[in-house]
């Protein structure tokens, strides 16, 4: 039994999808009342679960084999995901833990929340001794789909500098996470997942002011200038200023190192941004 924690998310939803499409036995894990995603067949067992519920966290594990840790950011998801990890343990079956986790884990950086948060997980996953293999994306491409309104306006306005940053899909993502759940031999890896390229924001605008049908220029804002735009968005503070943090982190290049390992697992290439821009047009034209 393949168990799978954030299952109706951008990535989990194809998790799971992914994993009945190998003929695994999947357990979903949803809020109380939700269905999940139409696409999952009848076979996925779905169960109500809380991260800050232990007893329904235990229940969620029982019998598990694997379970897919993918928690949402959340001021409290470091909790979040020592709460899995304990009920994990709690089972006595030593399941294997595959953690979803951020490009650049292994490098510990200081001052960006959202890794941080995972390499507290990581760490304590490791204290567990539970088996375990993370995987770390990079940011997503579908994370442009949210800033249709300011491409069709000519702007892509950020707080990204120059560096470059080797953005993934989210659903090939997805198809390296399924990989990794349903074979073995992944235990005690680091698998970083990101597109073919790294391209810097003005790159990006290029290529969405091609499918958008006219110039798009990038903006590449100051930290407290971005910070400002969400709050005032109605970003909630923790959030916005960890955004802030990430951005930081690729303004400073370090996101920008491309990596094999989607088609290692997946036995094909990523695809590009310049794909996902074309497959999404009618998006970011008016």
């Amino acid at each position: 039994m393949i168990v799978v924690t954030g299952a109706t998310g951008t990535v989990g939803s194809k998790v799971v999808v992914g994993l009945r499409e190998r003929g695994q036995a999947v357990r979903a894990l949803v809020r109380a009342g939700s269905e999940g995603p139409a696409e999952w067949d009848e076979a996925v067992e779905r169960v109500a679960a809380d991260f800050i519920d232990p007893d329904s966290l235990d229940m969620a594990l029982a019998g598990a084999d694997t379970v897919y840790l993918l928690v949402a950011v959340h001021p409290e998801m470091s909790a979040h995901e020592r709460n899995v990890i304990d009920a994990a343990v709690r089972t006595g079956r030593r399941p294997r833990i595959v953690l979803h986790a951020a490009a650049g884990i292994e490098y510990r950086p200081e001052g960006v929340r959202f890794v941080g948060t995972h390499v507290a997980g990581l760490d304590h996953l490791k204290a567990s001794g539970l088996p375990w293999t993370v995987l770390g994306p990079n940011g997503f491409y579908q994370n442009f789909l949210g800033m249709a309104e300011s491409v069709k306006a000519g702007t892509l306005a950020v707080p990204g500098g120059e560096a470059a940053v080797s953005y993934v899909d989210a659903r090939d993502v997805a198809a390296a996470a399924v990989e990794v759940l349903a074979t073995d031999g992944h235990e005690g890896a680091v698998y970083t997942l990101t597109g073919p390229a790294g391209l810097t924001h003005g790159e990006l605008a290029e290529q969405l002011a091609a499918v958008a049908g006219r110039p798009v220029s990038y903006t590449a804002l100051a930290p407290e200038q971005a910070l400002a735009g969400m709050l005032g968005a109605g970003w909630p503070a923790w959030r916005a200023e960890g955004m802030v943090e990430l951005y930081g982190l690729y303004a400073a290049g370090q996101a920008s190192a491309v990596s094999s390992d989607v088609e290692k697992l997946t036995g094909r290439r990523p695809r590009s941004f310049a794909e996902f821009a074309a497959e999404h047009a009618d998006v970011f034209r008016d």
